[in-house]
């Protein structure tokens, strides 16, 4: 049985140079600091994790990682997804607990992060196999939209299923149901992250494009944590500007 002080947990930020929307994001300036800069210090400022590492396939991002005393590991392969980045990073490291922090989320909430981890101290039977964020949406225009991934969850809020699709359907209206947004932090027992990048992509992960789905897939439990906390994600030149006024 493994005792608090022997989960060594550490944070992974996954970081690509191209985005599709928003090419370079990471590299943007954010007060002073780049976006990648911010959100490595943010992470490092949570005390929470015993090491902060950013992984990436950029040169750019690797020089500038360095460039401020930042720890960061090149990927050696080209990969689809940041699970698969930080699991090829992690696959040697001796350490219990990954968490994935977006690069592009440097409004890191540390309370939302400390309960994620607390999943895995209350575990004592290590049933869990990886925990994420959910945050309720009210707004109808939020819950129809694609791009939020909807989560719905069974009683001991574990993750039934991920849906770019308002999930559950309203054919009842009366029954008072809660929309619930999927926040992409994830925090890994080690041996399923392995196991995610060691097993092929099955058909509902691929029509979706949500890889948490994967882990239900293969019958991995995903425990689901609430918070208020909504954060910005820098998709856009609109969101790096709601940041710069956020950021002191």
């Amino acid at each position: 049985m493994k005792s608090h002080i022997l989960l060594k947990t550490i944070a992974m930020i996954p970081a690509r140079f191209e985005a599709s929307r928003f090419p370079g994001k990471l590299m943007q300036d954010l007060n002073g600091k780049t976006v990648i800069r911010r959100t490595y210090e943010a992470a490092v400022n949570t005390k929470l994790f015993d090491d902060v590492f950013v992984v990436t396939d950029s040169q750019v991002i690797l020089k500038e990682v360095e460039s401020f005393g930042g720890k960061v590991i090149l990927s050696k392969k080209e990969h689809e997804c940041g699970s698969d980045r930080i699991a090829e990073a992690v696959e040697h490291m001796e350490v219990d607990i990954v968490v994935n922090v977006q690069g592009d989320e440097p409004l890191i909430d540390e309370p939302s992060l400390h309960k994620l981890l607390e999943v895995f101290q209350s575990d004592r039977e290590e049933i869990i196999d990886l925990a994420s964020l959910k945050t309720s949406m009210l707004d109808s225009e939020e819950i129809t939209n694609p791009n939020n991934v909807k989560v719905i969850t069974n009683k001991d809020n574990l993750a039934l299923y991920f849906s770019r699709f308002p999930v559950p359907y309203p054919r009842d209206t009366s029954t008072g149901i809660t929309y619930f947004k999927h926040i992409g932090v994830y925090a890994f027992r080690k041996r399923a992250l392995m196991d995610f990048y060691r097993l092929p992509m099955l058909p509902l992960e691929a029509t979706e494009k949500i890889e948490c789905i994967r882990y239900l897939e293969y019958g991995k439990n995903i425990k689901m944590v609430e918070t208020d906390f909504k954060g910005i994600g820098i998709d856009t030149p609109e969101d790096l500007e709601k940041a710069r006024k956020l950021i002191m």
